[in-house]
């Protein structure tokens, strides 16, 4: 168990800094959907969407190719991430360099004409994150999870900051809200005509700065550009991008199929860039449960490849799945319970009106956990392909689903086929798991608890109470009770566990 105990450390000081880095961020949604009306927030949601893709190809799967193969052992890893970065350098220039030059057609085919601009600025930060992608990858190969966090920090007070400055500050100042003696400097630095943009010049700002932060890890390479030994690399990394592409059809091409597929007027009076702003909004209360996810990801790839080698690592697999389950189960209990109060974080009362999807999605992105935790066997044996096969189902059953789905539910039937997606996935990831390298997963177990948090939080939503306190009081006995239960059984469990102490005999 000790070595859970070490997973659950770093995992910890990765979620601190991404609960608080992604709380901060967070906080800025309220901010979002007060200054900015649905449409406008849904050109922010639709274009991060291709962004999402775009970060996969940026990268193509070498992030992790360099945690496995500078595992190995005999490996120079010094070379090795002076080779990997160089020929991330050169992609990126190149890449970054192609969306610069035709920023003005992809504006025009995006329908966002004479917002050329928001391509180069996105063009520029996807070249930015795929540079700094190998050095933050190192610090964690390195276990520096403390410097991660706090890079990763400051970024994150930096885009909070400059939003408050620019979409609250400048902008009251400019509209004469206040402080209106310092119009004529605000009038030098602030342009209301960009609007919704400054989202996009504050995400570049703020990735910049990863240069300065990163510059001892950046200048500890040396640029050295032979393909020929990064070839096996290569070859283990291109499924990955693959799986990766496919996992982003199924995180967001809902978003980009309801701008194109959502019949004009299904909802009154919402043009469907509004529908995509609503859903996008909401989508971002499932940030609870994806922040766990992403914590738990930074920490576990490292430690599950340091743990290959170890015959009691099935084991401690099974034990970290039951466990992540759990946690995730908690959460998903409690925002859907509480859903109503939630839902207060998007100021405009519009927003709130697609509440309803956010149990789904909440219950979606914990199989996707869940997912990451058992994919764990194919990245072991170095059988990344099976991981492309079942991402590239979950791709083809996403866009399916949503193409029959939206026309009926609308953003309703984009939630479901998120949920039907990851679920396949998980399912078909521990079935093919079971094959090629048997984990004693508590699958039964697991199952049990997660029927009984769908069922409860059911319950919360068909029993209706009018008195806001006493349905706050029976919503809260809810929780307890299954944070209650999970406790007396797991630890009864444990309790059984334990080897019994020998009683010397006379």
């Amino acid at each position: 168990m000790s070595v859970a105990k070490k997973l659950a450390s770093q995992t910890a000081v990765y979620g601190l800094s991404s609960i608080l880095g992604r709380a901060l961020t967070f906080a800025l949604v309220p901010l979002y959907t007060a200054r900015f009306v649905p449409g406008e927030y849904g050109i922010v949601t639709d274009l991060y969407a291709y962004v999402a893709f775009l970060n996969i190809v940026f990268t193509y799967g070498m992030e992790t190719a360099y945690f496995r193969f500078a595992n190995r052992p005999g490996t120079d890893r010094r070379h090795l991430y002076s080779q990997v970065m160089s020929m991330l350098l050169v992609s990126s220039l190149l890449l970054s360099g192609f969306l610069v030059l035709l920023s003005g057609p992809l504006a025009d085919a995006l329908r966002y004409p004479d917002r050329a601009t928001y391509i180069v600025w996105l063009a520029l930060v996807l070249g930015l994150d795929a540079i700094v992608a190998v050095p933050f990858a190192r610090l964690r190969l390195e276990n520096k999870a403390k410097k991660f966090a706090a890079i990763r920090f400051t970024n994150t007070l930096v885009n909070v900051g400059l939003s408050l400055f620019f979409i609250v500050l400048c902008r009251d100042v400019y509209e004469g809200r206040m402080l209106p003696e310092l119009r004529p400097l605000v009038e030098r630095i602030y342009n209301p005509e960009l609007g919704v943009g400054y989202i996009f010049l504050i995400n570049l700002i703020a990735n910049a700065l990863y240069v300065p932060l990163l510059w001892r890890e950046l200048l500890d390479f040396r640029f050295r550009l032979n393909l020929a030994p990064l070839r096996p690399m290569l070859q283990y990394a291109y499924p990955l991008m693959l799986m990766g592409l496919a996992g982003m059809v199924n995180e967001v091409i809902d978003r980009i199929l309801l701008k194109y597929w959502l019949p004009e007027g299904f909802y009154p009076g919402q043009s469907n860039l509004t529908a995509v702003g609503i859903y996008g909004a909401c989508y971002k209360l499932a940030i609870f449960m994806s922040l766990v996810i992403q914590a738990f990801r930074y920490a576990a790839e490292p430690f599950f490849f340091s743990q290959a080698a170890d015959k009691n690592s099935p084991a401690t697999f099974a034990v970290v799945l039951k466990w992540f389950t759990l946690c995730c189960a908690v959460i998903f209990v409690v925002i859907s319970v509480f859903i109503e109060d939630f839902g207060l974080l998007l100021r405009s009362p519009e927003y709130r009106t697609g509440l309803a999807v956010v149990p789904v999605l909440l219950l979606a992105n914990l199989f996707l956990g869940v997912y990451y935790n058992l994919s764990v066997w194919f990245k072991l044996t170095d059988r990344t392909y099976f991981g492309t096969y079942i991402s590239v189902g979950g791709a083809i059953l996403t866009v399916v689903l949503n193409l029959l789905l939206i026309p009926i539910l609308g953003y309703m039937g984009s939630a479901l086929a998120t949920l039907a997606c990851y679920f396949m996935m998980a399912a078909i990831c521990w079935w093919l798991g079971n094959r090629y390298f048997p984990i004693p997963y508590p699958v039964l177990r697991i199952s049990v608890w997660l029927l009984v948090a769908v069922g409860l939080v059911a319950a919360t939503w068909f029993i209706n109470i009018e008195n806001y306190w006493l349905r706050h009081a029976f919503h809260l006995l809810v929780c307890l009770s299954f944070v209650g239960g999970i406790f007396l059984v797991e630890r009864a469990d444990l309790t059984r566990s334990k080897p019994r102490p020998q009683v010397k005999q006379a």
